[in-house]
């Protein structure tokens, strides 16, 4: 920590995955410009050496929002120069799997941030939604092509255009969650996820994500390109072995 600053994205980092925790206390955790930098940074070294990525909030909220203090005085050429959208984009499209674990709100731009994860799992007092329109902008960070592929076209309309608010149970049963577990236990349980994804083959992991990120008309030409890579590999013939040898015994 530079001169008593405190960073607005504390991590964490191992061998095999980083945890990214936003930290902003004062604002809830609100995505201000040292937040969207920080998130950039942490892109860079993560598209140098992959790794699976954890994103949580401090303080039992994962991100209000978007620093409305900041958003209030952005202008036409601000907007078009997409500041959160081009960091999202980034952290979506990372070569290893993103996980996002949520505990509390996860509002407007927290909540495009966890739709730009892999993974998204929370705790009874998740909640998330977009509120944008109430405040006379749009969601405009992803929420209004990322949405629709997680929960649907219908739900994402809801969730959009009236600005509700789901609570954890709902957002477990839309899709938007995975699963729910107890504050103390959401960064464990988000642990064991990149757990099991440590045990996989890296490239095999890497190659599913560009595929379930790929077009719909991509499909299967895609599959089908990244799984002959992989079929050449000397990895499949001693994962592959290994299985048949463990049946065996």
């Amino acid at each position: 920590m530079a001169d008593g600053i405190r960073p607005a994205l504390q991590v964490e980092r191992s061998d095999d995955r980083v945890v990214a925790i936003l930290d902003r206390p004062a604002t809830r955790n609100a995505i201000d410009l040292a937040t969207i930098d920080a998130l950039h940074a942490l892109c860079v070294e993560l598209e140098q050496e992959p790794r699976t990525l954890i994103l949580t909030g401090a303080g039992g909220v994962f991100a209000s929002g978007a620093d409305i203090a900041q958003l209030r005085e952005r202008r036409a050429a601000d907007a078009r120069q997409g500041i959160n959208t081009h960091a999202f984009a980034r952290v979506a499209a990372l070569p290893m799997p993103v996980i996002a674990a949520i505990d509390g709100f996860a509002l407007g731009g927290g909540a495009e941030l966890a739709y730009a994860a892999d993974l998204r799992i929370g705790t009874p007092r998740t909640r998330i939604g977009n509120p944008e329109t109430g405040l006379a902008i749009i969601a405009a960070a992803g929420a209004t092509w990322r949405l629709p592929r997680i929960v649907g076209d219908a739900r994402a309309a809801e969730l959009l255009l009236t600005g509700r608010i789901l609570d954890a149970d709902e957002a477990l049963a839309w899709g938007l969650l995975s699963s729910l577990h107890e504050p103390d236990d959401l960064l464990a349980a988000a642990h064991r996820l990149a757990d099991r994804i440590a045990a996989a083959d890296p490239l095999a992991t890497r190659h599913t994500k560009t595929a379930l990120r790929a077009p719909a008309d991509a499909h299967p030409r895609i599959d089908l390109e990244l799984q002959a890579e992989l079929f050449e590999r000397p990895e499949k013939a001693q994962r592959m072995t290994r299985f048949l040898e463990g049946r065996g015994r």
